[in-house]
């Protein structure tokens, strides 16, 4: 089996291999998207919520993410060093309001003292 060029040519070169940083290629690929952060400090991402900071409200920020996994997602935001931000984590008892309880729960009335008192006004 004869080798290929680009095998040859591979094999020539004498320098020592030079390795890009893991770090730097991983960044290489990740996506961007804008988003705009709302009166709460939080952002809606792929369906998910994300803590980003008061102080950001009503601004367009920077997510930086790996479409692999979006647990956790880098911000960045114009004159502020990027910072990372983590998945919200939403418990029941941020879920869905209780119902009331009976002695809470609003009652119809059967009649009305501000009624009753042009009532008798209008009689005297």
């Amino acid at each position: 089996m004869e080798a290929t060029s680009q095998e040859t040519a591979f094999r020539s070169v004498s320098k020592a291999l030079r390795f890009v940083d893991q770090e730097v290629l991983a960044n290489a690929f990740l996506d961007y998207e804008e988003r705009k952060v709302d009166k709460s400090g939080c952002i809606s991402f792929m369906g998910k919520k994300y803590e980003v900071g008061l102080s950001f409200i009503g601004r367009k920020i920077q997510v930086i993410y790996d479409p692999a996994g979006i647990t956790e997602v880098t911000i960045e935001f114009e004159g502020h060093p990027s910072w990372k931000a983590r998945e919200m984590f939403i418990g029941e008892r941020a879920g869905k309001r209780p119902a009331l309880p009976d002695h809470l729960l609003p009652e119809t009335a059967d009649s009305s003292r501000l009624l009753r008192g042009a009532e008798r006004k209008h009689e005297e």
